[in-house]
């Protein structure tokens, strides 16, 4: 049995993949704050957009279950939202707004996210209804 299944799993708020993606999400939130006026309208809003996205594409994917497929679908999109959240936060570091150590720790936050959803991807059965 899955490590997210261990547990009662009654909604999406439940998977721990989604819990640690909402964190994150709300970890780039906080330290974009401080960034420049100048990237509100780019790097700001892309790395909270896609960020944000990958919990919605988690909860998409959790109420598209009665269908593997839709349900597998869902989950790479939130992982490809994960990975561009991980170019965003190279952009961040490049550009001087995010530090290293910080990066780092996001960055490995999003790869353990993008596993879980490829793992649950890999295996619909174990979480799409019958």
């Amino acid at each position: 049995m899955s490590p997210e299944r261990s547990a009662t799993i009654r909604s999406f708020q439940d998977l721990r993949v989604y819990q640690r993606a909402f964190a994150v999400a709300q970890e780039v939130f906080e330290l974009s704050h401080p960034w420049p006026k100048r990237e509100q309208y780019a790097l700001t809003d892309q790395v909270r957009r896609s960020s944000r996205s990958v919990c919605a594409n988690i909860a998409e994917a959790w109420y598209r279950r009665r269908y593997p497929k839709a349900f597998v679908s869902n989950l790479y999109n939130a992982g490809a939202e994960a990975s561009e959240t991980l170019v965003w936060i190279d952009f961040a570091v490049e550009c001087g707004y995010l530090g290293d150590g910080r990066a780092a720790e996001l960055r490995n936050e999003l790869n353990y996210i993008i596993g879980g959803l490829t793992r649950m991807a890999q295996h619909p059965n174990k979480w799409c209804s019958r």
